[in-house]
């Protein structure tokens, strides 16, 4: 055969592996669609008063991270001089906002609640906050964290960190980094439908009854739909594939409209970076140093960071003294803290009544 005859041969072959891996990756994502259009139409029973905006507004602030970038941080509850009872700092997850923690933050701040003081910041490139210059990595979360942490937690006061999803892997980047803080500055946290390691390889999005020459290309199916700055537009087929994604399947109409919505306004830049950073993730390092009392939370239903994820950090947390409890919700997908609004914010309770106790039993007599 010629030289001419072997390039032929050559861009033949070429040609032939990109269209096979066009249809293994085109395979997969049809796969994930024909899931999400199987789902059962989320159940319309009226709107859910825990996730209407807030009647108090939030004390808004802007706070410089390290590389100068600025992140929109919003307090709720108690007064600035209120100097008592520690703080909730609550960190939301991948193109999502601080509106996701509406459900914690319209009860917390309820007197029945002891009007807590919470913070809640746009992580860079999501809601108001900049996007910075800087390539997105874990590394970064963790740094953002800990400047809205020094500049809302006054000195002699601490905090009880919640953070879901890509927030929970801001927690642990942030242990990691700032060991020597987690004991002084941090009384609890809570890791909610989150995950330390190996996110995108152990997620549940692809049907396991794909053909076989199509499981191969998963992984790229994965960056595909994680890490390409596509718009993603409100459409109702759209609707479902956000309920497929990240809601259970007995999900309310109300919970998919409203994540649809957030996850919809993220812009496709910032989706698209952080989705790339977290598929180098691994925080275990972060995990290990969190010393303080520790509940992790997952539902059952949860595609993106299934059970596994949240019983590998139990593990960890357990062998370090700190787990306090590991909660999982039967039935409720990724968005754990909206769809089991009530359980998750009575779990918040308890665990604000035991760091109480906790730090009354060391508090000197007289």
């Amino acid at each position: 055969m010629n030289t001419k005859s072997l390039a032929k041969a050559g861009g033949i072959a070429a040609a032939i592996g990109v269209g096979a891996v066009g249809v293994g990756i085109g395979t997969v994502l049809g796969g994930i669609v024909r899931e999400a259009l199987r789902t059962d139409i989320a159940v319309d029973d009226g709107p859910d008063e825990l996730l209407s905006k807030p009647a108090v507004e939030p004390r808004r602030r802007v706070v410089r991270t390290p590389d100068g970038t600025g992140l929109n941080v919003e307090v709720y509850g108690a007064d600035d001089d209120d100097p008592t009872g520690d703080i909730f700092i609550m960190v939301h997850g991948w193109t999502c906002n601080t509106a996701y923690w509406y459900p914690q933050i319209n009860h917390l701040i309820t007197a029945e609640a002891g009007d807590r003081r919470v913070v809640v910041y746009d992580q860079r490139g999501h809601g108001r906050s900049e996007r910075g210059r800087a390539r997105p990595t874990v590394a970064m979360l963790g740094q953002d964290l800990d400047a809205v942490l020094e500049a809302t937690v006054p000195a002699g006061r601490r905090a009880i960190l919640v953070g879901h999803s890509m927030g929970g892997m801001t927690l642990m980047s942030w242990a990691a980094q700032y060991p020597e803080k987690v004991g002084t500055r941090v009384s609890a946290a809570v890791l909610v439908s989150t995950a330390a390691k190996a996110v995108m390889e152990n997620h549940g999005l692809v049907p396991v009854d794909l053909p076989a020459y199509a499981r191969p290309f998963a992984p790229f199916a994965t960056k595909a739909i994680t890490a390409v700055p596509m718009p993603i537009p409100r459409t109702s087929a759209g609707v479902r594939f956000a309920q497929y994604m990240a809601l259970g399947p007995n999900a309310r109409r109300s919970h998919v409209d409203f994540v649809d919505e957030m996850v919809s306004s993220c812009p496709p830049r910032a989706r698209a970076g952080w989705g790339a950073a977290m598929g180098k993730l691994d925080v275990t390092a972060g995990l290990r140093a969190l010393t303080v009392p520790t509940v992790v939370v997952v539902g059952t239903e949860d595609r993106l960071t299934p059970v596994k994820h949240a019983e590998q950090m139990a593990e960890v947390l357990r062998r370090n003294g700190s787990l306090r409890d590991l909660v999982v919700y039967e039935g409720v997908g990724h968005m754990s803290s909206i769809e089991a609004a009530e359980r998750f914010n009575e779990m918040l309770d308890e665990l604000v009544e035991q760091v109480s106790d906790n730090e009354k039993a060391v508090r000197p007599a007289g």
